[in-house]
């Protein structure tokens, strides 16, 4: 089985992720990070807990895990998140997002180290030229030169997002995915209006109503990828999930592609990082997997 539904609900959360992305693209240009940071967590949290109270009775609610995901909330949410952006500061966008990643094999190694997943050729070789496909993506823009030391921004914002998988899939409650998810958010909203007081940044998170909607649409848009993933989590393996959420950047490039004026010449880096990618997707969801 091949095709199964950790496979769709992987691709579409990774699909959801890059709309995401260039929405808040979008936001930025009339905004600035601290409200792009803060409207996203906070309309994840609205949006989450919003269906928990009209779809799920607040008998069934289980709390037995949720330590799991308020420690995914601080470490995948806000911690990932914050790095990211010290990442993009400090060595540039193209280099900081090739080593963000590497999430994948982070994630892998956690899920052998701590769930005991086996983790078989075709994996590995997906894994591998998955990551091989999205650095050549990334590295599509101009290099920009930095001190080697900054290089630890990204590698722990791909750690966190990678650990956080695992936490993810050993938090999964029997209330399930939709409940899970709003407290993961939670946590990372109080990580983040934490983060926004303390530097004294609260004005920051004014902005124009254009720049809103770009935001809170970003916004509705990452937490259903956050929420598509956490159920992938309950069918599959985090060495398979994590892999295939990789493939957010092609999404990225078929999407740019079709918004107006947004079209670029694609050269031998997004055209072979894109094969690439697709090649990674086959071997973890081809003929070998069992």
């Amino acid at each position: 089985m091949p095709w199964s539904p950790h496979v769709f609900l992987a691709l579409g959360s990774a699909l959801f992720s890059a709309a995401a992305s260039l929405l808040i693209q979008q936001g930025l240009r009339r905004s600035n990070f601290y409200a792009a940071f803060w409207i996203n967590v906070a309309v994840g949290v609205v949006g989450l807990w919003s269906a928990v109270l009209l779809l799920i009775p607040p008998a069934t609610w289980n709390w037995r895990t949720a330590h799991y995901f308020l420690a995914s909330g601080l470490i995948g949410t806000a911690g990932g998140r914050l790095f990211r952006v010290l990442a993009i500061d400090k060595v540039g966008a193209p280099v900081a997002t090739s080593i963000l990643n590497m999430t994948p094999l982070f994630a892998t190694v956690f899920a052998v180290a701590i769930l005991g997943e086996r983790v078989t050729l075709p994996i590995m070789a997906g894994t591998l030229v998955i990551v091989a496909g999205t650095v050549l993506l990334s590295l599509s823009g101009k290099y920009v030169g930095f001190p080697p030391r900054h290089l630890i921004y990204p590698l722990l914002g791909a750690s966190c997002f990678g650990a956080v998988q695992v936490i993810r899939k050993l938090g999964l409650s029997p209330t399930g995915p939709v409940f899970d998810a709003a407290i993961n958010t939670s946590a990372g909203l109080i990580a983040a209006t934490a983060f926004v007081l303390a530097t004294g940044n609260w004005g920051a998170l004014r902005c124009d109503r254009r720049s809103l909607l770009y935001l809170i649409g970003g916004g509705v848009a990452e937490n259903t990828g956050v929420f598509l993933l956490i159920v992938a989590l309950g069918f599959g393996d985090v060495s398979v999930v994590t892999p295939l959420i990789g493939t957010a950047p092609l999404f990225v490039l078929a999407l740019t592609s079709v918004l107006p004026g947004a079209r670029r010449p694609m050269g031998w880096r997004v055209v072979t990082g894109s094969v690439l990618v697709v090649l990674g997707v086959f071997l973890l969801t081809g003929v070998g997997r069992r």
